[in-house]
């Protein structure tokens, strides 16, 4: 049975990759037996991951760019679609985020979040995707947010931008889903990742969010790994165009954080 989670002989894209919850990933589908290829702006950090990824026996390749710069986001995936070698998991997990208020947020950075959170997916998508397709077989994983089905104050280009990353997600998987390519989203909550740290990394914060999830903490980007595994292999052969929400129960479950008598 735990070879339905098995990832030997597979190659992965995993964007992001060079810390958080795409680190996390990567290293968890090293252990799986992936090959990974890791992409991200920081070139040192990224051979700082791969080195991690070859001492758990598994082959890694760095691809550096910035999700925000579409032009290089349009070459890279040209490139590794031309190249010659199978990509057969595409994790699109690198975001931006942003907060303020609506009257002093300005176009140009709901454009770059844009940009950055869904227009680089798409690219992505539309470059590899096809041969998968033809391969008869590929996962495609694209990282949205609990906020992708709610609504928060003084976050409307990045809760917009997550929206959006859901439809992508469906449409993709509408597309490729005869030709044997699944195409799903992670919706994380709060983790405890240098993406959070403005939240985490703050007393009175982090108690008023820990108070509305659930499970009353915030998540390990270790525990990221087993949805995305899923996900990545032949065990959810029959899930597409799905959410997992993995959020400690943040955005399906209401949490009060007071004793109700009964």
């Amino acid at each position: 049975m735990t070879s339905l989670f098995s990832l030997a002989g597979r190659t992965a894209l995993v964007t992001g990759a060079s810390r958080g919850l795409g680190r996390a990933v990567a290293l968890g589908y090293a252990q799986a037996g992936a090959d990974l290829i890791l992409a991200a702006r920081d070139t040192a950090k990224l051979e700082a991951v791969a080195d991690e990824v070859r001492a758990l026996g598994a082959k890694a390749r760095i691809q550096a760019f910035d999700l925000g710069d579409l032009d290089a986001v349009e070459a890279a995936g040209e490139a590794l679609a031309a190249d010659g070698r199978a990509i057969d998991i595409l994790v699109n997990n690198g975001a931006i985020a942003g907060w303020g208020p609506l009257a002093t947020s300005t176009l140009t950075d709901w454009q770059r979040m844009f940009d950055v959170n869904v227009a680089s997916m798409y690219l992505l998508c539309r470059a590899l995707g096809p041969a998968m397709a033809a391969r008869g077989w590929g996962r495609i994983i694209n990282f949205a947010s609990y906020v992708a089905e709610t609504g928060r104050p003084n976050l409307s280009a990045y809760t917009a931008s997550k929206h959006a990353v859901l439809g992508l997600t469906r449409a993709v998987a509408a597309e490729f889903a005869p030709q044997g390519v699944t195409c799903n989203a992670i919706a994380p909550g709060f983790f405890d990742t240098d993406m959070a740290a403005p939240t985490v990394g703050h007393p009175q914060r982090a108690k008023i969010f820990r108070d509305a999830i659930a499970m009353a903490r915030f998540g390990d980007a270790r525990e990221i790994v087993g949805p995305a595994l899923f996900l990545a292999s032949d065990a959810s052969s029959y899930v597409t165009g799905h959410a997992l929400h993995v959020d400690g129960g943040v955005a399906g479950i209401m949490s009060l954080p007071v004793v109700v008598e009964t």
